[in-house]
């Protein structure tokens, strides 16, 4: 008798993407071209400096370090300081991360946690959290606050993932909001890590350009009450910088746990290349490149804002980020069906939860040429 093979591999969900795979296919049928507004990588040029900063830094011989160069950590912390009215982060309580994702993945699973455990997370958010707590064989549960939990639920929370602006909602917490969930974490003793990548592209009235308020951070003074313990700021450079390809983002807060993080992670070899390192280091010191690509997004968003109402859509949050999460009032494919039959893919909201049913996300990540050409089919569609 001949054993069946064991049977190996993580018993994941299929990548939601791949159900796009029909919707982009008839969108790359339109004469005009596809007009690709779905995932939100960036399409505009790295910043000049970043290149030269990466090259610089080539002859990389030696390992680098996973706790990352002191250069970086203190243009990590001075960049906080000056960016995000975080002052006097100690360059000990930040990490370069492989990207947010793959930190966004295993915090958990890196945290302890296992079965048994909770991790909340936003109603409507990116899927990696929940697939983060199935690494752990923690439970993932959808909740905006704590008081959406019952008692037996809340005890069991260890982690809690906030996402601020959001992804795709492109809703964002004030320092009040901030300050109420995190003091209720630590009444309960779980960790909060917000993930924060989107805080420099704030909109209205958080558009710190505009005469808006710039966008709190977990690690804001009003909302820890001085302390950083039990708090983590997750944040990547791969919008506000063009650093997709790089995977250059880095995690700072508690000081204990951003030590184990270290730990562990020098055990499993995940670290950022120096040439990466170097190019972070060269990006954060930088302002200026920042703001001119948030005003190449400004005159984008300008652009797709009405074009969009004009077919029927409205527009909800959207208050920063990339991204505008909106509604025809139907069926999320009804909607992907239409903007593909126009040539232009979307995101389908029921990628983020079962709450982004009848929602659409739609990137600004196109090429001033390829937004036009979306803004003009969607005009002149109804």
């Amino acid at each position: 008798m001949i054993s069946a093979a064991p049977a190996f591999g993580l018993n994941l969900p299929d990548y939601p993407w791949e159900a796009m795979a029909p919707y982009v296919a008839k969108a790359s049928e339109h004469p005009g071209g596809v007009v690709n507004l779905s995932i939100g990588t960036p399409v505009d040029p790295t910043p000049q400096l970043v290149r030269e900063a990466l090259a610089g830094a080539a002859d990389a011989h030696g390992y680098p370090t996973v706790h990352g160069t002191e250069a970086l950590r203190e243009a990590v912390s001075a960049w906080f300081a000056s960016r995000r009215g975080v002052p006097g982060i100690d360059p000990r309580d930040i990490m370069p991360t492989v990207g947010s994702k793959e930190l966004v993945a295993w915090l958990p699973f890196l945290l302890g946690l296992s079965g048994g455990d909770v991790v909340v997370r936003p109603t409507v958010a990116y899927p990696t959290y929940d697939i983060g707590a199935m690494l752990a064989g923690a439970t993932a549960v959808a909740a905006d606050s704590l008081d959406e939990l019952d008692s037996a639920t809340r005890a069991k929370v260890r982690l809690i993932w906030i996402n601020s602006p959001g992804n795709p909602t492109g809703s964002v917490r004030d320092v009040e909001s901030l300050r109420q969930i995190v003091a209720q974490a630590r009444e309960i003793g779980a960790v909060v890590a917000s993930d924060e990548c989107y805080a420099e592209l704030g909109w209205g009235e958080w558009d710190a350009q505009r005469g808006g308020e710039a966008v709190p951070s977990v690690l804001d003074p009003r909302v820890t009450g001085g302390s950083t313990d039990g708090l983590l700021c997750v944040y990547s450079l791969s919008k506000q910088s063009n650093l997709a390809g790089y995977r250059a983002a880095f995690v700072a807060g508690d000081s204990s746990i951003v030590a184990n993080l270290v730990n562990s992670r020098k055990h499993a070899g995940m670290i950022v290349p120096y040439p990466v390192q170097e190019a972070m280091r060269a990006a954060l010191g930088d302002a200026g490149h920042v703001l001119a690509q948030k005003d190449l997004y400004r005159g984008r968003r300008e652009r797709l804002v009405p074009a969009l109402r004009n077919f029927g859509l409205e527009i909800h949050e959207s208050k920063a980020g990339l991204y505008l999460w909106s509604t025809a009032g139907e069926a999320t494919w009804d909607t992907v069906q239409r903007f593909a039959d126009l040539g232009i893919v979307v995101g389908p909201g029921v990628f983020y939860g079962d709450a982004g049913n009848g929602f659409i996300r739609v990137a600004l990540t196109g090429t001033d040429e390829r937004i036009d050409a979306a803004v003009e089919r969607l005009n002149t569609a109804r």
